[in-house]
């Protein structure tokens, strides 16, 4: 009897040692091997991303850092100034006092985001609701330049760009430099032939009127065909107004209404102080400036062509201040 008892026992046995190593190590997790586990799989912590700061410094002469950067919502371009830790007030200070320096913004944008805006791009309008807020507290729009680039390695937190914006200073009336060749136009194709006239020398821009009020008005409307150049006062965004330059503009539209395969083309230039492609930027906004008021007055878009020749093909020497001024114009005429 006992013999035939015995493979019953053994099953007892083993079933109740198996109920409680189960009970014991896998629903209690007391033995040692899970004591170990447990203990090693310390719960890891991902090492927080340092939150991207904002420094704003031209030189030596200003220098403003801010615990953080100036928000944008994905594909929008209102500025969320709350994002610095800070207000841009020393800034607008620095700025009214340096009237003769210039902020250039950039607005950054990435190419899955969607521009709702009228502007070339949605970087381009980040910048300039920057420029905006920033004409609003009293500075010049003159003194500011806005551009957008396109990056791919944005900064999103969830649906907040969190670093949309940089800034850099050039300068509108510099100290006097040695003039240096003029680098070649890469920004835009000429399709017209034309002679550039040899420029003034130091001694010839003696002659020059000594205000850009003066320079405009010494210019003279003779056809839409002969270049007329267009001049701002410091600090200023719009160009001078004069009954020469009326009439340029008056005749350039209805014979642009009759023709339209013809197109106004509007060249900004610069002095050769500073970078060269700080020129070619600045040279660019000037003449796109231009661009928008002939839009406003009725000129299509696709009849208005416009060129960047930064420092390049100067009327006057830059040894002089005289010089340096006629040279930062914009020239308009009809091909």
């Amino acid at each position: 009897m006992l013999t035939n008892k015995t493979p019953w026992i053994i099953l007892l046995v083993l079933w109740m040692a198996g109920s409680t190593w189960w009970h014991v190590c896998k629903i209690k997790q007391l033995c040692p091997e899970f004591a170990t586990a447990e203990t090693n799989a310390q719960p890891t912590t991902d090492t927080p991303t340092p939150k991207p700061t904002l420094t704003i410094s031209d030189g030596g002469q200003f220098r403003q850092v801010f615990p953080g950067t100036i928000h944008f919502a994905r594909s929008g371009a209102n500025a969320d100034l709350n994002g610095l830790g800070g207000t841009l007030d020393s800034l607008v200070t620095y700025l009214k006092a340096n009237p003769d320096r210039t902020l250039i913004i950039t607005g950054y944008y990435d190419l899955a985001e969607t521009n709702p805006t009228s502007l070339d791009n949605l970087g381009l309008a980040r910048a300039e609701a920057i420029k905006q807020y920033l004409v609003e507290q009293g500075i010049p729009a003159a003194s500011l330049t806005t551009r957008g680039r396109l990056e791919n390695d944005l900064t999103f937190d969830g649906e907040t760009l969190v670093d949309g914006l940089a800034f850099a200073f050039g300068s509108g009336e510099p100290a006097p430099v040695q003039p240096t060749p003029a680098a070649p136009d890469t920004t835009a194709t000429v399709t017209a032939s034309t002679t550039v006239a040899a420029p003034l020398s130091a001694a010839e821009t003696e002659s020059l009127p000594k205000t850009e009020e003066g320079l405009a008005n010494a210019e003279k409307f003779t056809s839409v065909f002969e270049p007329i150049d267009l001049y701002f006062p410091l600090s200023e965004a719009n160009y001078i107004r004069t009954d020469e330059t009326q009439k340029f503009f008056r005749e350039a539209a209805k014979y642009l209404a009759d023709h339209k395969d013809k197109r106004l083309v509007v060249t900004g230039y610069t002095d050769s102080a500073g970078p060269d492609d700080v020129n070619l930027r600045l040279s660019r906004d000037r003449a796109n400036v231009v661009k928008s008021r002939l839009r406003r007055a009725g000129i299509e878009a696709g009849q208005i062509e416009v060129i960047a020749k930064g420092e390049a093909e100067p009327k006057a020497s830059n040894e002089t201040r005289e010089g340096r001024r006629a040279n930062r114009r914009v020239s308009v005429v009809v091909r």
